[in-house]
């Protein structure tokens, strides 16, 4: 079986009554994340814990990452696979939705559950790991699809495989002659920085282009320790890449996204994509409206550089893929 990082970490907060306990949620709240928890998968790292202002009742770190008990709320839009993986799914582990580059999804685990997560029906703790024969047959499709250029790695969060299983799963795609570039998606760099030290760094070293594109949502991700994560893959020369989900108490004014975006900048991480919320189940309280997030990014062009404004895309129905909105 492939092998998650087995290192040392921080303690990771797993449960409703762990939540208490650390003075993130109230007692009176226990039953309600106690029943969320029994869908949802919750996991809050000591890094993001430590991030929580918990005097703050509207923290937008604590939002992310708490589970609320509008989570048990299904809207009639939001359904299990709001990107449609299931159809272009090939063989097991990977989504082949563009003609030109595919997903690799080598685990389903992640150092942290977003509660806005679009596949947090399938991703949890048990990681989801792909078994060898099940990995072999991934990288085999990948093997005889030539018209496929870019792989990319998601999940789950592949920065919580050892430095020994990411290193090898990108020196074989690497090694496919019509690979051009690989690209990793993950939260790790600013949800558990610790984990990106030299040995992780240098597994990325794949003899061909690798990028990482970096999910944060809000510029108080952006500490001492993330900033050292983010210094270290760059310092190794690899191109980062920024991920945001526009978010409703989170990173809803054009005041919160400027600090995030030039907090991004100031690391070099280029803003890459701002994403509609995808329709999961129990994410409705998030949602913010297109044309506000139009307007949102149209307030942001004349007051920081073009080049720091992402581009705001959503998921098309059924699988479609993303396309710029407005």
């Amino acid at each position: 079986m492939p092998e998650a990082d087995t290192r040392r970490q921080g303690r990771t907060l797993r449960d409703a009554r762990g939540l208490v306990a650390a003075g993130l949620i109230p007692p009176a709240a226990e039953a309600a994340a106690a029943r969320v928890a029994r869908r949802f998968a919750i996991a809050v790292t000591d890094h993001v814990a430590g991030l929580i202002d918990r005097a703050d009742p509207a923290d937008p770190i604590a939002r992310q990452y708490i589970p609320d008990a509008a989570e048990l709320t299904t809207a009639p839009h939001e359904t299990d696979d709001p990107t449609a993986d299931g159809p272009f799914t090939p063989v097991k582990g990977v989504v082949h939705r563009y003609p030109d580059r595919a997903l690799l999804k080598p685990l389903l685990a992640c150092p942290v559950y977003c509660r806005f997560c679009f596949r947090r029906e399938v991703v949890g703790p048990d990681g989801g790991l792909l078994t060898e024969a099940e990995l072999d047959a991934a990288i085999a499709w990948f093997e005889r699809t030539p018209q496929v250029r870019e792989a990319i790695l998601t999940g789950g969060d592949p920065l919580i495989l050892s430095p020994r299983r990411l290193g090898a799963i990108l020196a074989r795609l690497a090694a496919i002659p019509h690979i051009e570039t690989l690209r990793i998606h993950s939260r790790v760099p600013v949800a558990d920085p610790g984990r990106v030290d030299a040995a992780l760094v240098a597994a990325m070293d794949a003899g061909k282009p690798v990028f990482v594109a970096v999910h944060a949502n809000h510029a108080r991700e952006f500490v001492p320790e993330a900033r050292g994560a983010l210094a270290r893959l760059a310092g190794a020369g690899i191109p980062l890449l920024g991920q945001t989900v526009l978010l409703r108490g989170v990173n809803d004014s054009a005041e919160a996204l400027e600090d995030l975006f030039r907090a991004m900048i100031r690391n070099r991480v280029t803003p890459y994509y701002l994403h509609a919320l995808d329709a999961a189940p129990g994410t409705a309280h998030f949602h913010v409206p297109d044309a506000e997030g139009v307007a949102l990014v149209g307030a942001l062009r004349g007051r920081m550089p073009g080049f720091g404004i992402p581009t705001f895309v959503r998921e098309r129905p059924q699988g479609g893929g993303k396309r710029p909105v407005g």
